[in-house]
């Protein structure tokens, strides 16, 4: 049952009428039923997004557990994000523990409470949650009666940073782990739970944990496997607010800087036919005119055109749009943004990452100087009129030549649409480069602080001259972020520091405070440039290798090697097999290039 409120008795009803934004928290939102529609509650998960409401109901992968755990039958499932300082102190002051959008049960009365780990900087939101939910913050303070606090996502691939906090660690596809993780429930005890888990694949536990990396869990056939039916529709407006339907994961273009790329590997499509009966049962059920066809690079879904064609009829006749969240930067992305755009409508984002030919072929972006010309004219004489473009500062082998030629890419931009008569809006955001783990660049020192603010001043000045709109990241953030990613367990205890100072919403320019961080880190006695500020050596163990994501190390030691001799490694899907470790273990792009021949 959705959550009733009592004006003059409900201390939510009072907090809403205390706080900024306050949709955050009323829940009440169509589709958000939590199942046990019919039968007796087996289990109860609260699935918990560590950042705002408008962020995390963005997120599809949220999405699509919440409506696959609701369809098992005697699961209960609800919600809970994390509330705004003022929220947080509202709720401290009147001791309100934090419940439930659903229901406003608290954290505490759930069998699980399940974390989607999105991002580094969301770290001692984590706590926050924790905390005011109820449940003890560390694993060994918690008893019988407390919930198995797990997390599942993109963090999870490295996830010794938080090991004191989480019970276990979900790797891999969640669409095949969450029933796993849900079928010991009710009749096991905490210690039962862990250790079963721990002997199911794709279950990192630290507690019993017998060495070894765990492999990451991997759905190979996206048809067979769970769609949602049905979604829940957002009572405020949010970050992406359109239908999402997901048309491949994994991706092959090798970007060295990806770590979504490498982590996501192998490439699995969604049938054009099962997509378009997505969008069409979700665009009716939500009541949304928009559907964004939702992967890493989505321009490169081989069915994309015939997705098209299919919801043709459906988005002539109701007025649905159809979008392309990531656009390749060539003729094709263009064409196919044109048909789906009225012309001119809104703007186009493209991401070069560097500033010249040689960055760009370090980092394996695989972009000429050409391309991106041609690309700049197709973009401006269709009758688009504003671009954006996102680029990288920091990457290895980078000098002020590859910063200054930022600058230059976006003069070139809006000079070429300027000689086609038009009006053109360049749009510049730049963030600091973290080598992230799993990638050919897990060895790289990280840029410091000074110097991103450096390159960083350097573009301001350019862009301010030229009457370029730029935007770029904290160079302190980026510093930090890069820690929390590339950490090991010592960490904990300085989030749990930085926590106990007053440190949220890290990713939040507003609320970042670095000052909390540098106290948090002198007090546990860790010094923070050690995990950045050194290149490792070929042979040196990384606290990340206890998860393996199917790519060998080998593999990305020689990306590493051709990044620094500037040679491409051509997209495997075109090209001949890259034996980046899937080969051995049944890779989709392979065996289709197998039955063929």
């Amino acid at each position: 049952m959705p959550y009733i409120f009592d004006e003059l008795e409900d201390p939510i009803w009072r907090m809403l009428s205390s706080v900024k934004r306050p949709s955050r928290y009323a829940g009440g939102e169509w589709g958000a039923d939590g199942g046990l529609a019919e039968g007796k509650e087996r289990s109860s998960i609260c699935l918990a997004f560590p950042d705002v409401y408008e962020v995390g109901m963005s997120y599809l992968g949220f999405q699509i557990l919440y409506n696959m755990a609701s369809g098992i039958p005697g699961v209960r499932v609800e919600r809970a994000y994390c509330p705004w300082p003022d929220a947080e102190a509202y709720m401290r002051e009147n001791r309100m523990a934090l419940g439930s959008l659903e229901s406003g049960r608290p954290l505490s009365s759930f069998d699980v409470v399940g974390f989607t780990l999105q991002y580094e900087l969301t770290s001692t939101n984590i706590l926050t949650m924790l905390d005011l939910g109820g449940i003890p913050l560390k694993v060994s303070e918690r008893g019988e009666k407390d919930p198995l606090v797990v997390a599942g996502g993109p963090g999870t691939f490295a996830p010794e940073p938080l090991v004191p906090f989480f019970d276990a660690f979900c790797i891999g596809d969640g669409e095949l782990l969450l029933p796993d993780l849900l079928s010991f429930f009710p009749a096991r005890s905490r210690e039962d739970v862990l250790r079963c888990l721990a002997k199911t694949e794709g279950f990192y536990v630290p507690a019993f944990h017998e060495g070894g990396s765990v492999r990451r869990r991997v759905l190979m056939d996206l048809d067979g496997g769970f769609a949602p039916s049905g979604m829940i529709v957002p009572s405020s407006e949010i970050i992406h607010d359109r239908v999402g339907v997901e048309v491949f994961r994994g991706c092959t273009r090798g970007c060295r800087f990806c770590q979504a790329g490498v982590v996501s590997r192998p490439v699995r499509e969604r049938s054009p036919e099962r997509v378009a009966g997505i969008a069409r049962d979700l665009l009716v059920m939500s009541g949304y005119d928009e559907v964004g066809l939702v992967s890493l690079a989505s321009c490169d879904y081989s069915g994309i055109e015939r997705v098209i064609d299919l919801l043709g009829p459906d988005l002539s006749a109701k007025n649905f749009r159809l979008s392309l969240p990531s656009l390749r930067m060539d003729a094709f992305s263009v064409e196919l943004a044109d048909r789906l755009e009225e012309l001119g409508r809104g703007g186009l984002t493209f991401a070069p990452e560097a500033g010249t030919q040689r960055l760009r072929d370090v980092i394996n972006k695989g972009i000429s100087q050409k391309e991106m010309e041609e690309t700049f004219r197709e973009v401006f004489s269709r009758g688009w009129e504003r671009v954006k473009l996102y680029f990288m500062m920091g990457l290895p082998t980078e000098t002020m030549d590859d910063i200054e030629a930022i600058m230059e890419i976006s003069l070139l931009a809006r000079d070429i649409g300027r000689r086609l008569g038009k009006r053109p809006k360049i749009g510049v955001s730049v963030a600091g480069f973290v080598p992230k783990p799993h990638t050919p660049f897990q060895w790289d020192a990280q840029a410091t602080v000074e110097d991103l603010a450096m390159k960083g001043g350097t573009l301001k000045r350019m862009a301010k001259k030229a009457g370029i709109g730029l935007n770029y990241h904290e160079p302190a953030q980026t510093f930090l972020e890069g820690v929390l990613a590339r950490g090991d367990r010592r960490m904990a205890a300085v989030i749990e520091r930085a926590w106990r100072d007053g440190a949220r919403f890290d990713g939040w320019t507003e609320c970042f405070d670095m000052g909390r961080w540098m106290n948090a880190f002198d007090s546990e006695g860790v010094d923070p440039k050690e995990y950045t500020g050194r290149t490792r050596g070929a042979e040196e163990a990384f606290p990340w290798e206890v998860v393996d994501v199917g790519v060998s190390r080998s593999f990305l030691w020689s990306e590493r090697e051709r990044a620094l001799s500037g040679d491409l490694t051509p997209d495997c899907r075109v090209g001949s097999c890259n034996l980046c470790g899937w080969q051995k273990d049944g890779c989709p792009v392979l065996e289709e290039k197998n039955g063929q021949g």
